[in-house]
């Protein structure tokens, strides 16, 4: 098998992953009346999901560091097939903590692995691609495997969705284990070397447009749905309709944004796809009364949106490529903390001011995230390119000598 259909392979994965994320948030009902818990009680599930990842899955990529990367995949894998388990095997809503808690820990492993993985089973110039691709698999899980989930749901109980997902895990562990080389760790990265990445400027500016750029997204998406419901005037079958082609278009802006990435480079594909999304967000305020208009835009705003995914990645794996699984967790935790940020400040707004203000605030942030990316890459450009000015000027006057 080619590494493409690797790649590939690894992508699979990572949508059955994704899955038992996305999943509670398509069919939160349904546990909270089978627990026994009010919905907002049942939605604290998501909020644990998000800060165990956040928070754990650094601390775990920098303690398996050394393990050689298909075995922590195995491992991972094995972690959340327990985790599903757990989710039908124990009653109560303290159990169903626990097996979210497993859960995010297992998935934050196998996504950043897969992703080190992926990138170096690419060739050098197909990095960002491979890294779409990766992104592209876990994504879909939002637009695919939560409907099917919710449809199962509806037919039969809602445990039987993670007995499938945990049944598929197993036979992920087989595909995994044939069709994945042996790929060597990484050097473990010490807990000072660690905090010392984030006192880098680079770096901390780098993890900041993630932030911004995220929680723009997160403050619209939380609520696009009453917001195309009641300010847009949508029907419930429109809506459905316009978020299931959202998801369709951000998978072909992923690709599209690590096929970018590769032949125009970073600065380029990053900064003019935020810089999109935050008119998008804009021109969805301005044509919120149209349905004609919203719905286009709807795709335009996922296009743009997940074309900078794979680009901010690759651009963090460039700034410290000896510890490209501490870049990725890292990442993945400051857009976990970012997604549940978002959410907040969405829900605040709409309680204080019209529901329609929201892609305002939103288009803010990621116009934020945009200006911090065309300033630090342009910083980091310049300083380069006067590093590599004094070595041209240090090797002549050695020749000279």
């Amino acid at each position: 098998m080619s590494n493409h259909w690797k790649i590939y392979m690894l992508a699979i994965v990572s949508f059955l992953v994704g899955t038992s994320e996305f999943i509670i948030a398509g069919i939160l009902d349904k546990v909270a009346e089978d627990i026994g818990v009010s919905v907002s009680a049942a939605g604290q599930l998501i909020t644990v999901f998000s800060l165990a990842y956040a928070f754990g899955t650094p601390l775990l990529m920098a303690a398996t560091a050394r393990l050689e990367r298909r075995k922590l995949l195995l491992y991972a894998l094995l972690i959340f097939i327990i985790g599903n388990a757990m989710t039908i095997a124990f009653p109560g809503f303290e159990f169903l903590i626990g097996s979210r808690i497993i859960l995010a820990l297992s998935t934050g492993v196998f996504v950043v692995t897969a992703l080190t993985v992926a990138s170096r089973l690419a060739p050098p110039d197909k990095q960002g691609s491979a890294i779409a691709t990766l992104v592209m698999g876990f994504s879909t899980a939002l637009i695919i495997g939560v409907p099917i989930g919710r449809v199962v749901a509806a037919a039969y109980n809602w445990k039987v969705i993670f007995g499938g997902i945990g049944l598929l895990g197993v036979l992920a562990m087989l595909v995994i284990w044939l069709t994945i080389p042996r790929t060597d760790g990484e050097e473990p990265v010490p807990v000072r070397k660690q905090l010392a990445l984030l006192k880098e400027p680079r770096i901390l500016i780098a993890l900041s447009i993630t932030f911004f750029w995220i929680a723009g997204y997160s403050i619209v998406y939380t609520y696009i749905s009453p917001f195309l419901l009641t300010v847009t005037g949508m029907s419930e079958k429109v809506v459905s309709a316009g978020l299931f082609a959202f998801g369709i278009a951000s998978l072909i802006g992923s690709k599209l944004g690590g096929f970018s990435t590769d032949k125009w480079g970073v600065p380029r594909t990053l900064i003019g796809g935020m810089l999109l999304h935050a008119v998008v967000l804009i021109l969805l305020s301005l044509t919120a009364q149209s349905p004609v208009i919203v719905f286009p835009l709807l795709m335009l705003w996922a296009f743009s949106a997940w074309s900078s995914g794979p680009t901010q990645q690759y651009h963090l794996i460039t700034l410290a490529p000896e510890a490209s699984g501490i870049m990725l967790s890292l990442n993945s935790s400051v857009l976990q903390l970012a997604m549940a940020a978002g959410a907040g400040i969405g829900g605040i707004i709409v309680v204080q001011a019209p529901l329609a203000s929201i892609s305002w605030v939103g288009a803010a942030s990621v116009a934020v995230a945009a200006a911090t990316a065309a300033a630090s890459l342009g910083l980091f450009r310049s300083r380069s390119n006067r590093r590599n000015e004094k070595d041209q000027c240090l090797q002549k006057a050695a020749a000279k000598a």
